[in-house]
């Protein structure tokens, strides 16, 4: 399902120094599935981490960002090949230290594919009690689905042609605009 965001996302990877993206939205928006998409088809791997599943996974961040990736290899039994492997860190909101440790990603492996995405982060980075990872971050804001995707998802690629190029003095036609 196509998402406007893919194309930021893939803007993203292909940046030589990238800066870890965290992405931001309510619940049920599809940023998990955003990511999960956008890996399947841009990595030949993924691993994901998801800290409201397995909040045990929180103890292999610590020390240097070579540390953690060795600690992950061990852990998921792969080699994390740092040109083709995205890093999903999922529900980043119930690992507020592991969100403080972005900033050594950026700092230490910028080339490094790493997505953080987490619901409700305004109330954590509002009432944040460690170190924040300012300018070291880069932030993405999804939404729910936009009426242009949902017709896109729809196979009504006309009808966002249509919506794309029409103007107020136009009229609409009842059997299109019973369509939109």
């Amino acid at each position: 399902m196509y998402r406007s965001a893919s194309d930021y996302l893939l803007k993203w990877k292909n940046r030589k120094r990238r800066k870890p993206l965290v992405i931001r939205g309510a619940r049920q928006v599809g940023k998990s599935y955003l990511v999960s998409m956008f890996a399947e088809q841009n990595f030949s791997d993924f691993i994901e981490v998801n800290f409201e599943r397995n909040p045990e996974m929180k103890s292999l961040f610590t020390g240097t960002p070579e540390k953690i990736i060795r600690l992950l290899e061990l852990k998921y039994n792969k080699k994390i090949d740092i040109e083709n492997t995205l890093l999903f860190l999922d529900e980043i909101q119930a690992a507020p230290e592991v969100f403080a440790k972005l900033r050594y990603f950026y700092e230490d492996i910028p080339e490094l594919h790493i997505i953080a995405a987490g619901s409700l982060l305004e109330f954590l980075l509002e009432n944040h009690t460690f170190s924040m990872p300012v300018g070291r971050i880069e932030y993405l804001h999804l939404g729910p689905m936009t009426f242009e995707e949902f017709l896109t998802a729809n196979n009504n690629t006309m009808l966002v042609d249509f919506i794309q190029n029409f103007s107020l003095s136009e009229d609409v036609l009842e059997p299109v605009h019973s369509d939109l």
